[in-house]
């Protein structure tokens, strides 16, 4: 493989807090390593418009507590085509670009590992989403900032919700994992958790309720927002159908799960992982994602990330059971 001297690095897919500490990083790292780094921006939309710009050590400077991305980010259905990724090579080659980081989720590798095959340039990923849910990592940048909003957001609402005795649907992002439902659920003690990767949850809560009636208590019951049964509006009412003497609020989070000042973890292992990806290429790496597991740094292969799911952590929720 020819010596990467030219390494290009964007933010593809959902924005998440650390973004820019990776970012950050894979310059200040690039550039220790005598290599010329180039931010690509709005993801994938601008390798094939050829919006790419040359970073160095004062570009990133002062960003490291920014949430969201400096570089943009955007999802291109153009990319999903081979004209849209033989543009972007083409793009990469005129600024003699030889390898490329992406910063991102599942979604963002699937295409790095398609391109990476079809014109032999090196990809690295870095994870980059508040989900937690890329297989072979534990940790993903953005998660610890993402459940400290929750966190905070559910610890107001405990307030109201005890004042007036009522309960509280709050949902929370997670399509097609409960990561952020069920660890924010532990840390707020949620009386109910509902994710999808567990089945048969509306009865236990519906008996939880049955049993609550006659203490007459607030509740917080966490939903990820990709529960089978659907999402803390649908949940709410038919429980309300079943116990119309509740008095029954939902809370939607939403957006602001993805903004924020990144928390010191984020800061940290994104600024590990950035310079990871570096040391990676610097190795002959290619179509690789940088994780973290038991807080060491592994190289897993993109089609493993991008095929195989990774499972919420199955002693967490006995856990969970056992402190309602």
């Amino acid at each position: 493989m020819e010596e990467i001297m030219k390494v290009g690095v964007l933010t593809s897919g959902g924005d998440a807090p650390g973004m820019n500490a990776a970012i950050r990083a894979v310059v200040r790292a690039g550039l220790h390593r005598n290599m010329e780094v180039y931010g690509i921006r709005r993801g994938y939309q601008g390798m094939i418009d050829g919006d790419i710009i040359k970073l160095d050590s004062v570009s990133v400077s002062g960003i490291i507590h920014q949430g969201g991305t400096i570089l943009q980010t955007a999802r291109c259905k153009e990319f999903t085509t081979y004209e849209g990724r033989k543009k972007a090579y083409e793009n990469l080659c005129a600024f003699g670009i030889n390898a490329v980081i992406v910063i991102g989720g599942d979604g963002s590798f699937t295409g790095a590992g398609i391109m990476s095959k079809e014109f032999n340039i090196p990809f690295i990923g870095i994870p980059g989403t508040i989900d937690n849910d890329l297989y072979g990592t534990d940790y993903t940048i953005g998660f610890d900032t993402a459940l400290n909003t929750v966190v905070n957001a559910v610890d107001k609402i405990r307030d109201t919700a005890s004042s007036h005795g009522r309960i509280f649907f709050v949902e929370v992002m997670g399509k097609e994992a409960g990561f952020v439902a069920l660890q924010s659920g532990i840390a707020c003690g949620a009386e109910g958790i509902l994710i999808p990767e567990e089945k048969g949850q509306i009865e236990k809560l519906m008996n939880y309720l049955t049993i609550r009636a006659k203490q007459k208590k607030s509740s917080i019951i966490m939903v990820a927002e990709g529960e089978d049964e659907g999402g803390a509006i649908s949940i709410a009412n038919k429980i309300k159908e079943r116990f119309p003497e509740y008095d029954i609020r939902t809370t939607i989070l939403g957006h602001i799960q993805r903004g924020g000042t990144p928390s010191a973890l984020d800061r940290i292992c994104a600024s590990r992982m950035g310079v990871a990806a570096i040391e990676a290429l610097i190795d002959d790496q290619k179509s690789i994602m940088i994780g973290m597991v038991n807080n060491e740094v592994v190289h897993v292969p993109l089609n493993k990330t991008v095929k195989l799911d990774k499972d919420v952590d199955r002693d967490l929720l006995g856990i969970a059971d056992m402190l309602v």
